[in-house]
């Protein structure tokens, strides 16, 4: 998938992707960089767009703002390429950023994140608050009890998330216990830290925003902790299938994830999607995030086939116009604000690491980035 140097306009459509495949988030951001890469073949396979090819420039951050920063640069300006499919945490799109608005680029990103953002050089096809927390609040609050407990790592989403959870758990009732944080790379001891503090303050609810090896670690230390999934469930945004299987089912069992996508979803869309995926990439399961990267390029491709151009305001205006039935759903962009219209879901882990749904919303949900309102009355609570 990596090529040295953008091949002439005129042979196809150079794009960037810019994922990490190694640091704190290598193993989500893996996932991004392979599900834009199924879409990327799949796409060529099928004669590319309007007869091109989709040229893919693959640059590995290591999960260093700067070095995202300074590849962006690298392919915007030595490779040729306006679009880019890139970035996983909040801290590395913000890096980037101000790069692809200086030089009218594109950027796709396709992780959830915290919202209160726009920009016009960014399409964001990943899910804002009121698309998952806010449905995740509502089941907790009505389902697992109102004594939370929140816990993170130190950087911008999960600050962000992490307020809007205890805002919203504090107006509708519940009590949030303590909100502490941990370094992205957080050591044993620190981690042991956070799990002795919630043995000691018992809440109902632990909502969890620490995302990658640390993530993993501390549901491993949950479980050694002798805590129950059913009395005390961890409820997060991010914990996702491959995750599960690298930390170990049995440790997840019972934990709940508000999310789009999950791999058990049954429709005729992720049907043909996982037939590709396993036919590409074996036992690995493609979960959340190798979802909305797929589908992205999908979208993508619809709207340069409708521009013929890599033009940044040809390509939005297109696709402004086109839709896609993903893997999760149909997918569209709101022309209000560049972010998707997305189905919420909430699932529970099962033995076999899969998700059961315990919750579905009725149809994709118009993206509020800025939260203007909570909406609970759509669900469970006045």
């Amino acid at each position: 998938m990596t090529t040295e140097k953008a091949a002439p306009a005129e042979d196809g459509w150079p794009v960037g992707l810019l994922y990490s495949r190694s640091g704190p988030t290598g193993v989500s951001e893996s996932e991004h960089f392979l599900g834009a890469a199924l879409a990327v073949e799949e796409i060529n396979g099928l004669g590319g767009v309007l007869d091109r090819p989709l040229l893919p420039i693959a640059r590995d951050p290591k999960g260093r703002e700067d070095e995202y920063r300074r590849l962006a640069t690298r392919l915007l300006l030595e490779d040729d390429v306006n679009v880019i499919f890139g970035c996983s945490r909040s801290s590395s799109r913000k890096a980037v950023l101000p790069v692809v608005e200086r030089n009218n680029a594109l950027l796709w990103y396709c992780s959830i994140y915290e919202g209160f953002e726009y920009s016009s050089n960014v399409i964001y096809t990943g899910a804002v608050p009121n698309q998952n927390s806010v449905q995740l609040a509502a089941y907790l609050l009505k389902n697992k009890g109102r004594r939370f407990y929140l816990m993170g790592s130190d950087y911008i989403f999960p600050r962000e998330s992490n307020r809007v959870m205890r805002e919203m758990v504090e107006q509708h009732g519940g009590e949030v216990l303590d909100e502490v944080y941990v370094p992205l790379e957080a050591s044993e001891a620190e981690l042991q830290k956070v799990m002795r503090d919630i043995v000691d303050v018992q809440p109902e609810v632990i909502f969890c925003t620490i995302v990658g090896q640390s993530a993993r670690r501390i549901y491993q230390i949950y479980r050694e902790h002798g805590l129950d999934p059913r009395r005390m469930p961890i409820a997060s945004l991010t914990m996702a299938e491959e995750e599960i299987r690298l930390i170990g089912v049995d440790v997840c069992e019972g934990h709940i994830t508000s999310a789009t996508y999950f791999n058990s979803l049954k429709n005729e869309s992720n049907a043909r999607f996982l037939a590709l995926w396993r036919a590409r990439f074996g036992d690995r399961p493609a979960s959340t995030w190798s979802a909305a990267s797929y589908s992205q390029v999908h979208l993508f491709a619809r709207a340069l086939e409708r521009s013929g151009s890599l033009d940044t305001r040809k390509l939005v205006s297109a696709l402004r116009t086109v839709r896609f039935d993903s893997p999760e759903g149909p997918l569209c962009i709101d022309a209000e604000n560049n972010h998707c219209l997305l189905t919420p879901r909430i699932g529970v882990c099962r033995s076999d690491g899969q998700f059961d749904l315990l919750w579905e919303g009725a149809e994709p949900v118009k993206p509020d980035p800025y939260l203007s309102t909570f909406g609970f009355s759509d669900f469970w609570l006045s």
